[in-house]
């Protein structure tokens, strides 16, 4: 499966608004953009869609919606295998769910159809990849706690199914002991979560650190304030330096020029090897139908011989059955002949009963006509007032959005035109005594006093001096924001014909008015015509296309149903006659048929063997002919074969070096957006930093921090201690844990070439409960993924998952992999390596990526998503 757009209506920030994400492609895709820009939840509105019911009423859904309230609305654009698919839900209120194919427009499922067809797509054998391939932030979902269970079911029967049965895990009693007596010594210390024990020495130590450490980041909080202004300029200059250094951009133009190299060499052998492949497939099947015409010559051969036999034997069964047919039949026309006599009499019956009844029900359908065309008359005359009103409820009505968009542009306005009055160069003049002569501006007279503003050029006479001209020397295009606002402005009140915004309020107040008054209305004519004009309108036609029956009786109906009781009764004894009659004629019937059947059968079987094998005298060359066609067939076929095995084992990688062009160009580009970015970065920090001043506060954090560094030793000690007596303990359990190795081993072999991209000589121990990285190997020592750094447990949490992503492909069901802002404690050397297993994973399946770090993210490449303004059809 794969996404190709994800749209959103109502959810939490985009309250009353849509927003969509589409041209989501395959390989990676990513989305950076600031914090509370809408990125997780996009996350959790795609996760509520896939895992949750539209007619749930959970916490996790309730947290969807916005504080105003409403229906939260998730619809994704999906490629799967059968075709393309729209998948909707609206959940809380109006609640609905349905299943769209795009290519045809049909509507799959609704409803409870349209979540099994969901449940479907991310459900497969025990479990599926629900929860597998979501990271964000060290969760994997919305519901935690039941999700990490259905994760590690996941991952355990995944596993199962492709490795085989789990060795034994044995203990002896002394090291069982041993065990219990480290775990003594631990809980002395440590709950058995690991947390410091309550009332015991490490934790009091704990405490005195955490409040000294408040106390140094409350002081340096003030430190902070004026540096972290600093650091970001230092930081910023930093960048722009080294992106502007020549040989880094040389650098990088080569590597695109070095990757566009490599692709064209990988890209041209591969059209070699497509070409040999080709040639030997051809071989093949020339091979298999040279073999396939020698063996159907020779099972021809004894085809024919043997029906001959089969043939001279069914004739004589034919013969048989012909005379047994004409005895029945003569049996059965007699008693057919009787039967015919009686239903003449029993029809003739029949239609004198219709004729009565057909009169009692005319009368009876003129009276309900009559009440019919009452009730339609009302109901016409209510429907006539309603489409006099919606008709001028449509001529003033005012859509509220629309109503919304001119108030925020009226407002937009406003703070454009006060930012550039407030920003425009000014001048003002102070006349000495009663000067007889005034400077004008531009033809007008400039009052003692009066400020001027200077948009763009103005033009001073001073009388008896000459003429001054002074410019304001604004930037091209420094007003255009509110000339496109006035734009916007001028456009929609036009589109909806009003003067100003009061005037569309009003005009909406009298719409809603109308609207209730229509809706009285219509009540009241669902309850006279409740099953609709239109319904009513066909009856009364329909019943008025009756033609009227005569209303006059002419006989009595009980005498006529007498009569046709004792006509019946004979038609029924006359077909029990012919009905004994009929099995001996049937079967009769079917002998001769199948007899016949089997003749024809084998006259054309046999015409069609001695039309494909020729004239008699030539079989025997024409043998001969096929097997020295099967044998030269058959070397042509190894020559073709060997040619295409050796051009395939001098391949190169045709799909890393694609992805390491794509990653290239993509850095390029990244690297002169980011330039720009950071010129404009400077010079908002270079003033900031003019207003800020030293708060002298380093001293007493300096203090602060000496005492923290003491309460910090003091901690490590006992950290140590835990360390130490969790070490022994881990390697004690290690024996039993030893047959879980061969278990993991599948997660290992997709896992080690990733590994390999990022560490050198690293290895890593799964734990046994949670099928997940408990430990690493590298130089010769081992580390828990716990006391890893962030960087370094993001990486192993992140390749694990592409792990068994890959795995969850191969065992024949693809899912889309969707981390929301990983990655994030990884240095720049790391997260490029990051960056290349991405692409690396990406060849045969689809990498959705949410992130705020646009700097470090934009060396990722990939199609680079975009949000932008949706409005839901909710008709």
């Amino acid at each position: 499966m794969k996404i190709a757009a994800l749209r959103l209506f109502n959810v939490r920030r985009f309250a009353r608004r849509g927003v969509a994400i589409e041209g989501i492609g395959d390989g990676v895709n990513v989305l950076c953009a600031a914090n509370e820009y809408g990125k997780s939840t996009s996350f959790d509105a795609l996760h509520a869609l896939f895992f949750q019911p539209h007619t749930g009423q959970a916490k996790e859904l309730k947290r969807l919606q916005p504080y105003s309230g409403g229906n939260p609305l998730v619809e994704a654009d999906i490629i799967v295998p059968e075709g393309r698919f729209r998948l909707t839900k609206q959940f809380l209120g109006g609640r609905r769910a349905s299943v769209m194919a795009l290519d045809s427009g049909r509507l799959v499922a609704q409803a409870d159809e349209a979540e099994n067809f969901i449940a479907g797509l991310i459900r497969g054998g025990t479990a599926g990849p629900a929860g597998l391939l979501w990271v964000r932030q060290g969760n994997t979902g919305l519901e935690k706690r039941k999700e990490d269970e259905d994760e590690r079911q996941v991952r355990e029967s995944l596993l199962t199914s492709v490795q085989g049965e789990v060795e034994a895990i044995t203990g002896g009693r002394r090291m069982s002991q041993i065990i219990e007596l480290c775990a003594g010594e631990l809980g002395a210390l440590v709950t058995a979560t690991g947390r410091a024990k309550s009332g015991g020495p490490y934790a009091a130590a704990l405490e005195e650190q955490a409040r000294l450490a408040e106390e140094e980041a409350r002081l340096k909080a003030d430190v902070d304030t004026l540096r972290a202004a600093l650091d970001r300029r230092a930081g910023a200059l930093r960048q722009l330096a080294e992106l502007d250094k020549a040989e880094e951009k040389a650098a990088r133009r080569a590597a695109v020029v070095e990757a566009e190299a490599a692709f064209e060499t990988a890209k041209s052998h591969a059209e070699t090897l497509k070409a040999a492949r080709a040639e030997a497939a051809l071989a093949r099947s020339r091979f298999e139908a040279a073999e396939r015409a020698l063996k159907g010559f020779r099972a021809a051969m004894e085809r024919l011989a043997a029906l001959k036999v089969e043939r001279q034997a069914m004739e004589v069964r034919r013969e048989e059955a012909q005379a047994k047919r004409g005895a029945a039949t003569a049996a059965m026309e007699q008693a057919s002949a009787e039967v015919q006599a009686a239903e003449r009499e029993e029809r003739e019956t029949r239609a004198l009963l219709a004729r009565l009844e057909r009169a009692l029900a005319a009368r009876k359908a003129a009276e309900e006509l009559d009440a019919l065309k009452q009730r339609l008359g009302r109901a016409e005359a209510i429907r006539a007032r309603l489409e006099e009103g919606e008709a001028a409820l449509a001529s003033i009505a005012i859509p509220d959005a629309a109503i919304e968009k001119l108030q925020r542009l009226d407002e937009g306005i406003f703070r454009l035109r006060t930012a550039e009055e407030a920003g425009l160069p000014s001048l003002r003049i102070a006349y000495e005594g009663e000067a007889p002569a005034r400077v004008t501006i531009d033809g007008r007279a400039l009052a003692d006093g009066e400020e001027q503003a200077v948009r763009d050029v103005a033009r001073l006479d001073l009388p008896g001096i000459g003429t001054l001209h002074v410019r304001a020397n604004r930037p091209a295009g420094a007003d255009g924001a509110l000339k496109v606002a006035e734009e916007k402005r001028r456009r929609l009140l036009a589109e909806i014909s009003v003067a100003d915004l009061a005037e569309a309020r009003r005009r909406s107040g009298e719409a809603q008015r109308q609207a209730a008054a229509l809706e009285g209305l219509r009540i009241k004519a669902r309850h006279l015509v409740p099953e609709g004009l239109k319904a009513l309108r066909e009856e009364v036609a329909r019943r008025a296309a009756v033609p009227a029956e005569a209303l006059e009786l002419k006989g009595d109906p009980d005498e006529v149903r007498q009569a046709l009781e004792r006509a019946e009764a004979r038609v029924g004894a006359g077909r029990a006659r012919a009905h004994e009659a009929e099995p001996r004629r049937e079967r009769a019937m079917e002998a001769l048929m199948a007899a016949q059947s089997s003749v024809a059968a084998l006259d054309g079987e046999l015409a069609r063997l001695e039309a494909e094998l020729g004239p008699e005298a030539e079989r025997g060359g024409q043998e001969t002919a096929l097997a020295a066609a099967h044998g030269a067939a058959a070397a042509d076929l190894g020559t073709c074969e060997t040619r295409a095995g050796e051009l395939e084992a001098a391949a190169p990688d045709l799909a890393s070096a694609e992805a390491a062009l794509r990653r290239a160009r993509s850095v390029e580009e990244g690297a002169r957006q980011e330039e720009e970015r950071l010129r404009r970065d400077l010079a908002g920090l270079n003033a900031e930093i003019r207003t800020r001043s030293d708060d002298a506060v380093e001293e007493a954090w300096r203090e602060a921090g000496e005492a923290r560094e003491a309460a910090d030793a003091r901690v490590g000690a006992f950290a140590s201690e835990v360390a130490v007596l969790d070490r022994l303990r881990e390697a004690l359990q290690a024996s039993r844990s030893a047959a879980r190795d061969l278990y993991l081993q599948p997660v290992l072999n997709e896992l080690r070439p990733l590994l390999g991209l990022l560490f050198d000589d690293v290895s890593i121990v799964f734990d046994e409960k949670s099928l997940l990285p408990q430990t690493i190997r590298r130089n010769g020592q081992e580390e828990e993924v716990e006391r890893l750094s962030g960087g370094m447990r993001e990486q192993l949490s992140v390749l694990t998952r592409l792990a068994f992503a890959r795995l969850l492909a191969q065992d024949g069901r693809p899912a889309p992999v969707i981390l929301d802002d990983a990655l994030v404690y990884s240095d720049d050397d790391r997260i490029e390596r990051m960056f290349d297993a991405l692409h690396r994973q990406a060849r045969d399946q689809q990498i959705i990526v949410f992130s705020c770090r646009q700097r470090a993210f934009a060396k990722l490449g990939g199609n680079v998503l975009h949000m932008s303004d949706w409005e839901p059809d909710l008709g």
